[in-house]
């Protein structure tokens, strides 16, 4: 079994931590304060320790203050490390609005936020057995349409032919310890059925019983700018390449699945 170094312990990267673990690796993570016997990130000592001990490194750190804290602190030491597997966990926000057309990791980078394009590309570039993980809209388990439904929080928004792409924490979990078989690379993990999130609004309710929100402009609902900035890009996300390269298949092609099953 292999030892994983993870920066940035989060939703996603706790997921793949504990399925790690099941499976008998031994599993090192920073948080912000090393919380709950993770490292603290800046602790250099003990992050320095782990890189050199570790097979496998991966960053779920996003940009912050206009650069990647991880390639800011440590990306030199990454860089040398002795380990045989690096990953990082990107956005498919690089690739900006395609107007719903499909987009593959062919296309350029061109997303509305230039440190995260820039953190995309500099990973690549850091060695040659890097792998970058572009990632859509990220649900599972307490976080997902169902608890923004119970929750009062979820809007039905009258943009037609709006489409979004997704993915289950669990294929997440899945695309990346697949990628230690496969080449690196980037790779999109998405679900097979991007649609327009008023499908997912009205499943959801349909399974709870709930009332469906009114349809609504993006200026009626009062969304936080992160939430409108959401509505202002419009793709599908291609999975081929994964499927191909990887042996990848997602456990929940479609939000129906992932949804049923635990949310």
């Amino acid at each position: 079994m292999g030892q994983m170094l993870i920066f940035g312990m989060g939703y996603a990267a706790s997921h793949l931590a504990d399925r790690l673990r099941a499976r008998g690796w031994e599993v090192a993570g920073t948080t912000r304060d090393g919380r709950a016997g993770s490292l603290a990130f800046g602790d250099d000592g003990a992050v320095l320790t782990a890189l050199r001990s570790a097979t496998h490194i991966l960053s779920s750190v996003p940009p912050v203050d206009g650069e990647d804290p991880v390639l800011a602190r440590y990306g030199e030491a990454v860089a040398l490390a002795p380990a045989t597997w690096i990953g990082y966990l990107s956005s498919t926000g690089v690739y900006g609005d395609t107007g719903g057309a499909w987009v593959d990791e062919s296309a350029p980078i061109k997303g509305r936020r230039p440190n995260r394009n820039d953190a995309d590309a500099a990973w690549q570039m850091m060695r040659s057995d890097v792998r970058v993980f572009r990632l859509p809209g990220i649900y599972g388990p307490g976080r997902s349409i169902l608890e923004r439904i119970t929750e009062g929080r979820a809007h039905r928004i009258d943009l037609p032919g709006q489409v979004f792409s997704r993915i289950h924490i669990d294929d997440i979990a899945g695309g990346v310890m697949a990628s230690f078989r496969g080449p690196a690379g980037v790779y999109n993990l998405a679900d097979d059925e991007p649609c327009h999130q008023n499908e997912l609004v009205a499943w959801g309710c349909a399974k709870l019983g709930a009332p469906l929100p009114p349809l609504q402009s993006l200026g009626e609902a009062g969304l936080s700018p992160a939430a409108r900035a959401f509505y202002g890009e419009n793709r599908r996300v291609a999975n081929g390449k994964a499927k191909r390269l990887l042996g990848w298949t997602p456990r929940y092609p479609t939000f129906r699945e992932g949804l049923a099953a635990n949310g």
